[in-house]
């Protein structure tokens, strides 16, 4: 029996499987799994998207809803589930479109358990099992048209399609499988609910509750500007988030649509899954962080890749995991996912620093070590996995060399990663109280970020770009040109040449950003993989480089066109690209690209990070704007829902109270609250207001602008204050720390 205890409540029920419309209580590994069946097609479907047509909806992270809608045999059926309480699940299905007779279209629901039988009690209409001290009732709203038993799915689908549904040998009362079958003539649309108890009449009395409750919905967390944008970005989480049956723990994987085996781990695409896992839920981003880091090796490099069937332990990936850690710490407050990962970051650090610089050179190149027994191991192939960009042109003329086990190019992105992981090590460090290492990587990333700018500029191009080691530069350009704003290397020169190339036509303004060969390399009509189309990830790195390097309107202008992008796909098919055609905007006009892939949602966090953001560079930021209301979402103060209405910002926290008003026009930066005090850098202003609606006047100590005191006016009700700056300015503001306080 399965008895997995160390799940949090919200997620005991989940669609935990490689079916998205089968519903997992997965402390028991009891399950209940809708299977359709044709008459006119003679066949049977599990609703999977690797095999049918599979339209999937809203998901929450947590087990409070799940919908999608499937296409089989010419039947339009939606179906739906959520939990009413943490034992408690509700699911229901509705057929929208039928393709022949109803009574010939059949709804299943398949009831099973990890070494135990199913039993229907017809006096109490449940099926009822017994999983050592626990049962599970489920009941449907309607009674089952014919009550099955069968050894598994797969004999229950060979019934089916063997004998139709006439057939009345497998009706049973007791089987390792049951099956309630109902048809869309008699019930088009029906409930069915679940529950577990420590009795049979608990068990039952919690299912006919939950089937009474309302149905469960999934909530709406963004409208106004850049509307959808949290909601696709907490669906692609959910649904991708599934249990890893081989090492008994929860993640989300890079896509439920591939088949990789039992499990597969990608060190940056996990990475990006506890980033994106953050914003709502603190819990699976902590899970994603340590199974991103369950790669780490004896060598001290994290595996590029861990799957079922292969472990590339001799090459890893860029080292993204220090910037996602020190975001995670800045939204949600918590040293421990600093430290968690600390010494697995650093070692990580400092292997790229001892194996991939062949010459001691201070720069990198991608390499494959003498380790494993992986596929491509030793390879120009297994090399280039390192930057992540496999078949990018940038690869094509570095040529492998075997006696220092690396490719012969100094590659631009990796070194600028590189470069930038140091940076966020000497924060991490610094953070843990651990000054030697924060210096240390302090000195390493500004002599790293001094060669970028020296050796990896081309004057003749005025951009930067791969090299051949202490030789010419590669031809071929890809996004990562722009890297060099990420780690802090671009000159004020460089920088203006950068912005160039970004709006040139013959380049990289292309009608949909940013493909990943220039318009003019023959690549980029290749449109396979990195050969000229776009990458979220890489959109997302430029994004947050140009932020560092204050070219905030290109920011903003390239996440609103990323966000247009996305919703191209996603509002009608739902489609969620792994990456995109830079001409056309289309994902699936590629055989290669997958439909619903982890880090598509990184094109809808730019729009949600313009509004609420964090970064290494400006702290926690809330930008003023169009309407909108977003939220709840993690931030320091807990859940916080953000809203801006007729040029009024408003930071409240669930239950609508407010905790900041502002009518400044730019973006507030580096907000802390903390035991009574609160400080932020306001941008200039002629004349702006700023409320903290929790704070009383007589409660505030002192007030401070750029450290210059400033007078609030009399009176006894909520401090607000009248604020001007000619430039950026960092307000303080101390009080007594009342229960009303921050």
């Amino acid at each position: 029996m399965s008895m997995t205890t160390t799940l949090p409540l919200s997620r005991l029920w989940f669609t935990w499987g490689e079916r998205p419309a089968e519903m997992i209580f997965q402390p028991l590994g009891l399950r209940v799994t809708p299977v359709l069946y044709s008459t006119r097609a003679r066949k049977t479907s599990l609703i999977e998207p690797r095999a049918d047509v599979v339209r999937l909806g809203p998901h929450r992270t947590d087990g409070g809803f799940a919908g999608l809608e499937t296409d089989f045999a010419g039947t339009r059926i939606g179906f739906q589930a959520g939990t009413t309480d943490p034992f408690m699940v509700r699911g229901a299905w509705e057929a929208h479109e039928t393709g022949e007779w109803g009574a010939r279209f059949w709804v299943v629901l398949a009831i099973s358990a990890e070494g135990a039988d199913a039993r229907f009690d017809k006096a109490a209409g449940a099926v009822l099992i017994r999983i050592g001290h626990r049962w599970a009732a489920i009941v449907s709203r309607d009674p089952a048209i014919v009550v099955s038993g069968h050894q598994d799915l797969g004999a229950l689908r060979e019934d089916l399609e063997e004998n139709g549904y006439f057939s009345l040998e497998s009706r049973a009362d007791a089987a390792p499988l049951l099956a309630l079958r109902f048809n869309l003539d008699m019930m088009r649309d029906g409930a069915w609910a679940a529950a577990v108890a420590d009795s049979e009449a608990l068990a039952v009395a919690g299912a006919k509750a939950a089937l009474a409750a309302p149905a469960p919905v999934p909530g709406s967390l963004h409208e106004g500007a850049a509307a959808g944008a949290l909601e696709a970005l907490r669906d692609i989480t959910g649904w991708n988030t599934v249990w890893d049956t081989e090492n008994h723990r929860p993640y989300t994987k890079v896509t439920r649509i591939w088949n990789l085996g039992r499990y597969a781990v990608w060190y940056n695409d996990q990475c990006y899954a506890a980033l994106l896992a953050g914003v709502l839920d603190p819990d699976l981003a902590r899970q994603n962080m340590a199974v991103a880091h369950g790669g780490a090796t004896p060598q001290g490099n994290i595996a590029c890749i861990v799957t079922s069937n292969d472990a590339w332990v001799d090459r890893s990936q860029p080292p993204l995991g220090a910037l996602v850690a020190w975001s995670l710490f800045l939204r949600l407050g918590e040293r421990s996912l600093l430290s968690a990962q600390y010494e697995i970051l650093l070692r990580n650090h400092r292997w790229w620093r001892l194996e991939r610089d062949p010459d001691q050179s201070g720069l990198i190149s991608c390499g494959s070590s003498d380790v494993g027994a992986a596929l491509y191991q030793g390879t120009h192939f297994g090399a280039r996995n390192e930057t992540g960009m496999d078949n990018s042109a940038t690869h094509d003329e570095a040529v492998w060399q075997a006696e220092s086990r690396s490719l012969s190019t100094w590659d631009l992105g990796l070194n600028c990663v590189v470069a930038l992981d140091a940076e966020v090590l000497s924060l991490i460090a610094a953070e843990l109280g651990d000054t030697a290492t924060a210096t240390e990587m302090r000195e390493l990333a500004g002599t790293h970020r001094r060669l970028i700018r020296e050796k990896l500029w081309d004057e003749s191009r005025q951009i930067f770009a791969n090299r051949q080691r202490g030789g010419a530069f590669v031809k071929s350009l890809s996004p990562t040109s722009f890297y060099p704003l990420l780690c802090g290397a671009a000159d004020a020169g460089q920088q203006a040449a950068l912005m160039r190339h970004l709006e040139d036509p013959e380049t990289f303004r292309s009608p949909w950003p940013l493909p990943n060969a220039t318009r003019d390399d023959p690549a980029y009509q290749d449109n396979v993989y990195w050969r000229g189309r776009i990458w979220p990830n890489v959109n997302y790195l430029v994004w947050l480089g140009l932020h560092r390097a204050g070219e905030t309107t290109r920011a903003a202008r390239l996440a609103a066109e990323s966000l247009a992008l996305f919703r191209r796909n996603w509002d009608e098919a739902r489609i969620a690209g792994e990456n995109y055609n830079p001409e056309t905007g289309e994902v699936l006009d590629q055989g290669d690209a997958d439909g619903f892939y982890i880090w598509a949602g990184l094109l809808p966090l730019m729009a949600v990070e313009e509004i609420c953001g964090f970064s290494p560079w400006t702290g926690w930021s809330l930008q003023n704007g169009p309407d909108c209301r977003m939220g709840p979402l993690e931030s320091p103060l807990g859940p916080v829902v953000v809203s801006r209405a007729g040029g009024v910002l408003t930071l409240s926290d669930p239950a609508g109270q407010a905790r900041l008003v502002s009518d400044i026009a730019g973006p507030l930066r580096h907000i802390r609250f903390g035991e009574g005090c609160f400080s932020c850098e306001i941008p200039a202003c002629e004349a702006g207001r700023l409320s903290l609606p929790q704070i009383r006047r007589p409660d505030v100590l002192a007030v401070e602008l750029d450290g210059a005191p400033l007078h609030q006016g009399p009176g006894d009700g909520p401090l607000q204050l009248s604020l001007s700056a000619a430039r950026p300015a960092r307000l303080s503001i101390w009080f007594r720390n009342t229960r009303h306080g921050a």
